[in-house]
């Protein structure tokens, strides 16, 4: 259970010395929370820390709120300080200052990060908006630990339940990963009953507690709803048809409007919004701003047709971002888009809407529904051959579809019509449409084709399609990464070392690449290299079973019993089928004198993998020890009859015939 601090005094929050860790402060919004943790704030200013105050509410400070005006606070100083820091992190800081955009230079922009339009046709996984999450927390970790390693910190986050996905987020990782070092507290304020979930929010290594303190809850301010509008008017028109003055701006123009009872304003700042989030794949923070969009749409949509269908997409994007396949269907069964789409609609709305219902079931659905999704793939045809649309764009969308299809045949295990369908479909825009149009769609065919060779085991071919594709786009991480994973798998290691580096130059970090890296190195028998990158995997992402593994191989190699021990059980508590890491804990607590629970570990990983003869021989050794030799005899006689290797035969012979000797 949380324990309830007193309001005043507070040793643990208030000293200088105290240690890191999150306050949650559970009562009424409003002025005097707010004055609350302003106060515990100054107690802690007195006592040495540097110290900030920010609200974390979503409406008001849209999927950043608090990071943003946190780091808005600190970016000219470390501008100042450490130049190479902001250069470093410019794509991380522009995603939660969009104002600095003109200001910072984001090198490294792909194919996806500059598709414009129609030719925008792929979006980036949820996952990659976290690590921008990650690169800002390693901007603030260099900069303070050179800068100020002794100051403490401390960040009153007023409104934390109401935090967006991506802003909470940030601030959550920031505690684990990060909170010790920094020296950095974190009052969390919080609506009287959230505590507990917001507590259990935070990961269990970040000491959490919780003080409720006795504020009068405040009435409800009467709200001045002309003087909000005319705030949101001369925002609107200071703002003009500036693109980045407007997303810098959408949330206070949403919150002013809504203010102003303005649904129509509402209707067309949401609607901004929420296509903005979606390109920037915060998905869920997207659903979020869109809700009560469709509501206004009859009224103030202004009975367009398209605005409505352009509506349904927006949401179907998040459903399939969220990857809720089940959220997505029953959604486009309540706006009747499942019926208009039986009854062969043509736009090319209605054609684009097709493949979204396809991918929700062939893709996201679990099990998923390869039939259902076919077939809206081909009423996606039938409507492209009855449609209007200009030449160009009826091949470029009979292409998209056709890809679905690739897709499905994939899954389905028929790899060669997979291919043939990314085939055609390169050939069919090579031969109708100028070598400008669609790069990114001709990419990720070519990439398509790439995946599919990796997954049948033809390496070269893969490889082949692979270096074809980053000639198209060559600061796409991710390409490195898995080119990488293939030279490792043929054994090629510096040339998957060399891709594994380039991905982690090319993006924020990821902990999939550093554990690549990590298994790269061991096998290239760079031991203290490969600790250091499953480390960072590991920061990245604690509960990694093949991470925690490999380093505890790499301590192993290394003579570290403890460390390497301390591994294997971290891996096999998150992963228990594991047998090799069971087998290899029951050597070193062998060679630690440990027999009882060596024991132990061979009896589970011979459970887990009963064809293994060395299990079976290395445990004999142990029940030897043990002094229990008939036990001992029948593991060398199951190893010798699961052993394939004549010379191994023969020396588990010899052992036999010494432990009979024994047992008799």
């Amino acid at each position: 259970m949380a324990s309830v601090i007193p309001i005043r005094n507070e040793p643990e929050f208030t000293s200088a010395a105290s240690p890191a860790g999150v306050l949650i402060v559970e009562a009424p919004a409003g002025i005097a929370r707010r004055r609350w943790m302003e106060q515990r704030l100054a107690e802690r200013a007195e006592a040495g820390a540097r110290t900030w105050s920010v609200c974390c509410d979503f409406d008001s400070g849209g999927p950043w709120a608090g990071a943003n005006t946190f780091f808005w606070s600190v970016v000219g100083e470390i501008e100042a300080q450490r130049p190479d820091l902001v250069e470093r992190h410019a794509a991380e800081l522009v995603q939660v200052l969009p104002q600095l955009t003109g200001a910072l230079k984001v090198g490294s922009r792909n194919l996806t990060d500059t598709a414009q339009g129609q030719e925008k046709v792929r979006n980036y996984a949820a996952d990659r908006a976290f690590r921008f999450v990650h690169g800002l927390i390693d901007l603030l970790d260099s900069w303070k630990s050179a800068a100020c390693p002794e100051v403490p910190w401390a960040i009153g986050c007023d409104d934390f339940d109401k935090a967006g996905r991506i802003g909470g987020h940030f601030f959550r990782e920031l505690m684990r990963r990060r909170g010790e070092r920094l020296r950095l507290s974190l009052l969390a304020g919080v609506a009287p009953g959230e505590g507990e979930e917001v507590r259990a929010s935070f990961h269990a290594a970040v000491r959490t507690r919780t003080a409720k303190p006795n504020l009068v809850e405040e009435a409800p301010r009467a709200v001045d709803r002309e003087a909000a509008a005319r705030q949101a008017t001369e925002i609107e028109e200071k703002n003009g048809d500036d693109f980045l003055k407007k997303q810098v701006q959408v949330s206070d123009l949403i919150r002013l409007w809504r203010r102003a009872n303005r649904p129509d304003k509402l209707f067309r700042w949401k609607g901004f919004a929420m296509a903005l989030y979606l390109h920037q794949g915060l998905y869920e923070d997207a659903l979020r701003v869109g809700e009560g969009l469709l509501e206004l749409l009859p009224e103030h949509g202004h009975n367009d047709p398209k605005l409505r269908l352009w509506t349904i997409m927006k949401f179907l994007n998040g459903y399939m971002g969220t990857q809720d396949a089940p959220a997505g269907i029953r959604f486009a069964e309540s706006v009747a888009v499942l019926k208009e789409l039986e009854d062969g609609k043509a736009t090319q709305e209605h054609i684009q809407l097709c493949f979204q219902i396809a991918m929700l079931y062939a893709r996201y659905q679990k099990p998923r529904d390869y039939a259902k999704g076919e077939a809206y793939l081909d009423r996606g045809i039938a409507l492209i051959e009855k449609s209007d649309l200009p030449e160009e764009d009826r091949h470029f969308e009979y292409v998209f579809n056709r890809n679905g299809v690739a897709m499905i045949r994939n899954f389905q295990g028929r790899y060669q019509e997979a291919i043939d369908l990314c085939r055609a479909g390169i050939e069919r825009l090579n031969t109708h449409l100028g070598s400008d149009k669609h790069r990114l769609h001709r990419s990720v065919l070519v990439y398509n084709i790439a995946q599919v060779y990796f997954v049948t085991g033809a390496y070269a071919e893969a490889i082949e399609n692979f270096t074809a594709v980053m000639a198209m786009d060559p600061n796409y991480s991710e390409y490195y990464n898995e080119r990488g994973n293939i030279f490792l798998r043929v054994g090629r290691l510096e040339e998957a070392r060399a891709d594994y580096l380039r991905a982690i130059e090319l993006s924020a970090p990821y902990y999939e690449v550093f554990t690549n890296l990590g298994q790269c190195y061991r096998r290239l028998g760079a031991m203290p290299e490969a600790i250091e990158a499953y480390s960072r995997a590991l920061d990245l992402e604690p509960n990694q079973a093949l991470a925690l593994a490999g380093r505890a191989k790499a301590y192993e190699e290394l003579g570290d019993r403890e460390a390497a021990i301390a591994d294997y059980s971290a891996a096999l508590a998150r992963d228990p089928k594991q047998w090799e890491a069971f087998a290899s804990r029951g050597v070193l607590r062998y060679e630690a004198g440990d027999l009882d629970r060596a024991l132990t570990d061979f009896d589970r990983a011979a459970e887990l993998a009963p064809d293994q003869a060395g299990l079976y021989q290395n445990r004999s050794i142990v029940l030897q020890d043990l002094a229990r030799p008939k036990e001992a005899v029948r593991d060398l006689e199951t190893a010798l009859r699961l052993s394939a290797s004549e010379e191994h035969r023969q020396a588990l012979q010899e052992r036999l015939e010494t432990a009979l000797s024994a047992a008799s």
